[in-house]
């Protein structure tokens, strides 16, 4: 009995000083600055996998408690396309549209959308764009646009992967105001 409690014992030690060499290190990481933080390089496999399967987990997770989204309408899918040209194009790019060359300088780079809807479900899009991703560029909409805004936005998405760069290029006409027409103003 006493043999068992003492490899017990043992075992315990080991694994905590095992865990406090752990957290030594990884201290060390962040008292002397050890750890690349460019975005011009790109994070280790195993941090960029690490880090992308809890987002994607996190999402799936909460976007669960959510009611179901509330039926998009032409409407609301064309506030969306505004919404997106205002805010979201220049990072993820439309169907014959690329990504602002700047884009290219972020790490993690932001992906391109056009089958996002078949990667996603109507509130894991919600979510995304409603609490941003952390450690991207990806930001937090909750601060800057309605919740209406950000169905909206997921009700465009919903259709971007069934738009042509042609009906792509319709759209944007389409959302330009005409010539000498007067236009809103955008909030301060």
């Amino acid at each position: 009995m006493k043999l068992r409690l003492r490899i017990r014992l043992r075992l315990l030690m080991a694994w905590a000083a095992g865990l406090a060499t752990v957290a030594l290190g990884a201290l060390g990481v962040v008292c002397f600055g050890v750890f690349d933080t460019t975005a011009s390089t790109p994070h280790p496999p195993l941090i960029a996998w690490a880090t992308h399967v809890t987002m994607q987990n996190a999402v799936r997770r909460n976007a669960r408690r959510m009611p179901p989204p509330p039926r998009f309408t032409p409407a609301d899918a064309q506030r969306g396309f505004r919404l997106y040209e205002a805010n979201c194009v220049m990072c993820h790019g439309g169907p014959g549209i690329a990504r602002a060359a700047w884009v290219s300088g972020m790490t993690p780079a932001p992906p391109y959308l056009l089958d996002a809807a078949r990667r996603w479900s109507p509130n894991e899009l919600y979510w995304i764009v409603r609490q941003g991703v952390r450690m991207t560029a990806m930001p937090a909409w909750d601060q800057t646009l309605s919740v209406k805004d950000d169905w909206d936005l997921v009700a465009f998405l919903e259709q971007l992967q069934r738009l042509t760069p042609a009906d792509y290029a319709r759209l944007k006409a389409a959302a330009q105001p005409e010539p000498g027409a007067a236009q809103k103003p955008s909030p301060p």
